[in-house]
């Protein structure tokens, strides 16, 4: 399988053998905390958005393997969201995405949301 894959299908990093969740989930995440850099304890979002063709249920296992990883190395997630997001015509696989959560951040990612896609808040 490809690891890092773009969301057309461009190359990824690097091409490995079928592994768990969990050792997919750790290099991932482990790339991204590399580059993003975070402080142990400052609210993080973790987002996992399916390319199209992954099942709902195999999106959650590499969340929580993931949320597992993160926590672990002692983040905290504040705020996530699982789904099928940006997709790309049933293509397999997901990707992660990490972002830093200050206070301004926090409020408007709290706010009501209602479009076709998303809904939640009052």
């Amino acid at each position: 399988m490809e690891l890092g894959v773009g969301i057309h299908g461009e190359p990824g990093r690097r091409r490995v053998p079928m592994a768990p969740a969990a050792a997919v989930a750790a290099e991932m995440v482990g790339a991204i905390v590399q580059d993003l850099a975070p402080q142990r304890g400052e609210p993080l979002l973790l987002l996992l958005n399916g390319f199209g063709g992954t099942p709902l249920l195999e999106l959650y296992v590499m969340f929580d393997a993931a949320a597992r990883r993160l926590g672990a190395d002692g983040f905290t997630i504040a705020r996530s969201l699982v789904g099928n997001f940006v997709t790309s015509l049933e293509m397999a696989g997901c990707s992660i995405t990490l972002a830093r959560l200050e206070d301004d951040l926090l409020r408007l990612w709290d706010a009501p949301v209602h479009t076709a896609a998303l809904r939640w808040g009052r």
